[in-house]
C-alpha cells in the first residue's frame, strides 16, 4: 500500500508543497493528495485587484488538476468536514451543485501524514450584522461577487448621470480594516474608476466614486513604519479616501455602518477586512489544541502539539517565534516559508532523521497603492537591516513577490515563462475585466 500524504487547502504554502513532493516522491510508492474547496488557485494577494476588476483571474488562476497532472500529485475537489486520528482520515463534506442536489456524498480519504493548510477567514469580531450585509474577500468567487455589484452601482450611476448631467449620484464604499488588503482595495478602485469612460461609461469617473476607509487602531497598515504608513495615508486621501482611523464599527446593516460614536456610514457597497480567525471546521479536528482565535497550535517542527503525523502551517496555524513569543504574522510570506520546513520534516519523518524547527524570516511587508505608489519596507536578508522603499523601487520589489510565488508553484522553467507571457497580457489585454 502506498504511503498517503494529504494536504489539505491549495493556497500559497499547500501548492507549493504539493509541488515539492510531488516532484520529490513521483507517483510509485507514495500518494501525495491536495484537497481544496475551490477548483482553481489565485494568489491571495491578488484578489483586491480581481475584485476591482483591473485583474482577469481566468488568465492568472492555476488548474489544480493540471498542475496536479504535471506535478505527480491527485486533487480531490472539496471541503473538509472532520478529521478522524484514530483511523487516520479525513472526512470530506458532500459536494452539491447550485441547486443543492448532491454530485459526491460523504467520502473518507485515508492519510498516513496530514498537512493541514486551509488558510484562515474574516475576523467579524461579533459585531451585528456583519455576516449578513458586508462582503469578504477571502476567495475567487467572493471578489467576483464584489466586482461585479461594483459595476452594476457603477453603471446605475452613470445611467442617471446620462438621464440628468447636474446630478450628484455617486458609488459610495466602505472598507472596514485598515490593513493591506483595505488600503489595496481603496486605491485600485480609484484606478479602475479612472478607467471605465474607456469602456463604454463615457460620463462616469473617479470623481463619482466615494470610497471611506474605516480603522480601528490609531493608523493604518501597522505593519509598516509609522513613515511609509502615513505616506500612504496621505496618498489614499489625494486620490479621494476619506480615511477614518481610531474609528470602531459596532454594528453593520443594510447600506450602512454604524460607528462606536453614533455616526452612520451610509455605502453601497460594504468590504470585511479587519482581521482574521481560523474558520470553522464544522466536524471538530478531533481534539487539535486550539487558540480562542480557532488557529491551531503546533510545535516548532510545525506538527501539531498532540499528534506528530498532522502538520499546520499559513494561516490557520499559531505557531510562536522563539525570540518574541509572538505569534508568526497570517501573510503569504510566512506560508511559503512554512511549505519548506513541512517538506523537509516529513522527509525526516519518513527517513527517520532529525526534524527541523522553522525560523521565520521577516522579508518585509510591500502594500501596492495601484499605480499611483508603492511603499514598504524591507528587512532581513534582504538588505542585511530594514529599509524603508518607497516608489518605483518598491513597485519592483512587489511585482517580484508575485513572480517568486509563480516559481514557487510552477518551478523555474514554467514560471519563467509565464512572468514572459504576464507581460505581453499587459499590453494586449483589457486594462479592465467587466463581464
Amino acid at each position: 500500500m502506498k504511503t498517503q500524504i494529504v494536504v489539505v487547502g491549495g493556497g500559497a504554502g499547500g501548492l507549493e508543497l504539493v509541488r515539492r513532493l510531488g516532484h520529490r516522491f513521483g507517483r510509485d510508492a507514495y500518494d501525495i493528495i491536495l484537497v481544496e474547496r475551490n477548483q482553481t488557485h489565485i494568489w491571495k494577494p491578488l484578489l483586491h485587484e480581481v475584485a476591482a476588476g483591473s485583474l482577469d483571474a481566468n488568465l492568472d488562476e492555476v488548474g489544480y488538476r493540471s498542475h496536479g497532472h504535471r506535478w505527480g500529485y491527485r486533487f480531490f475537489y472539496g471541503s473538509l468536514e472532520a478529521i478522524d486520528r484514530a483511523n487516520k482520515q479525513v472526512v470530506i463534506a458532500p459536494i452539491t451543485d447550485e441547486t443543492g442536489k448532491e454530485i459526491i456524498a460523504q467520502h473518507r480519504i485515508r492519510y498516513d501524514y496530514l498537512v493541514l493548510a486551509f488558510g484562515a477567514v474574516s475576523n467579524d469580531f461579533g459585531t451585528p450584522g456583519v455576516k449578513e450585509h458586508c462582503l469578504f474577500l477571502e476567495d475567487r468567487l467572493q471578489a467576483d461577487r464584489f466586482r461585479i455589484k461594483l459595476l452594476n452601482h457603477c453603471l446605475r450611476v452613470s445611467r442617471t448621470l446620462s438621464l440628468d448631467p447636474s446630478s450628484d449620484a455617486t458609488v459610495d464604499i466602505a472598507i472596514v480594516g485598515g490593513g493591506a488588503t483595505g488600503v489595496e482595495l481603496a486605491a485600485e478602485l480609484y484606478n479602475s474608476a479612472s478607467a471605465l469612460r474607456h469602456y463604454g461609461l463615457e460620463v462616469f469617473d473617479e470623481s463619482r466614486l466615494r470610497v471611506t476607509l474605516i480603522e480601528a487602531g490609531p493608523r493604518i497598515l501597522p505593519a509598516l513604519p509609522e513613515k511609509l504608513a502615513e505616506s500612504a495615508q496621505a496618498e489614499l486621501e489625494a486620490l479621494g479616501v476619506d480615511v477614518r482611523t481610531n474609528t470602531q464599527v459596532t454594528c453593520a446593516e443594510a447600506g450602512a455602518l454604524v460607528t462606536r460614536s453614533g455616526e452612520t456610514v451610509k455605502a453601497d457597497l460594504i468590504l470585511w477586512a479587519a482581521g482574521v480567525r481560523g474558520p470553522v471546521i464544522p466536524g471538530g479536528l478531533d481534539g487539535l489544541e486550539m487558540t480562542p482565535n480557532n488557529q491551531i497550535k503546533v510545535r516548532q517542527t510545525l506538527q501539531t502539539t498532540v499528534d506528530d503525523h498532522v502538520f499546520a502551517m499559513g494561516d490557520c496555524c499559531n505557531c510562536l517565534m522563539p525570540d518574541t513569543g509572538r505569534p508568526v504574522p497570517p501573510r503569504a510570506q510566512s506560508a511559503a516559508q512554512m511549505s519548506k520546513t513541512v517538506f523537509r520534516n516529513l522527509i525526516g519523518l519518513i527517513e527517520k532523521k532529525p526534524l527541523e524547527d522553522f525560523l521565520y524570516q521577516d522579508r518585509g511587508s510591500l502594500i501596492s497603492l495601484s499605480r499611483f505608489s508603492t511603499v514598504g519596507s524591507l528587512m532581513g536578508n534582504l538588505v542585511g537591516g530594514r529599509m524603508a522603499i518607497e516608489g518605483y523601487i518598491a513597485r519592483l520589489a512587489y511585482i517580484s513577490l508575485y513572480r517568486m510565488h509563480l516559481i514557487g508553484i510552477h518551478g523555474w522553467l514554467k514560471g519563467l515563462l509565464l512572468i514572459v507571457i504576464g507581460h505581453v497580457n499587459q499590453v494586449v489585454r483589457p486594462k479592465l475585466k467587466l463581464h
